[in-house]
């Protein structure tokens, strides 16, 4: 089993970048694809980005496409979430997640393991 804990969210201003890291815990670590997934208040988990830690697969949700970017760093065991251009909607709490098999996963209930999250406020 691994765990996931992640951090570098914040308060910030329509337009500022926040990178998130998500960092890997567990021998079985390489097993697991890795997802960002958000919450706003009010409203259901949604996909974000995900990756492979092979980076053969990637994928992201479309509104936010071309503004964020996910990475991962094998050696640190970290996942990050580069988030540029940010606008009031991303306002949520942001969960790392990992399925096991690695699958390109958008349903957050095909997640196996979940962090804690991490808030991200962005003000007009």
């Amino acid at each position: 089993q691994v765990q996931l804990a992640e951090s570098g969210g914040g308060l910030v201003q329509a337009g500022d970048s926040l990178r998130l890291a998500c960092v890997v815990s567990g021998r079985t670590y390489r097993a697991y694809g890795m997802g960002w997934f958000r919450q706003a208040p009010g409203k259901e988990r949604e996909f974000v980005a995900f990756v492979s830690w092979s980076e053969d697969n990637m994928r992201y949700a479309d509104s936010v496409k071309g503004r964020f970017t996910i990475s991962r760093d094998i050696d640190e065991r970290t996942v990050y979430l580069q988030m540029n251009s940010l606008k009031p909607e991303d306002t949520a709490v942001y969960y790392c997640a990992g399925n096991w098999g690695s699958r390109i996963e958008v349903r957050h209930t095909m997640y196996d393991v979940w962090g804690r999250g991490t808030q991200v406020t962005v003000s007009p």
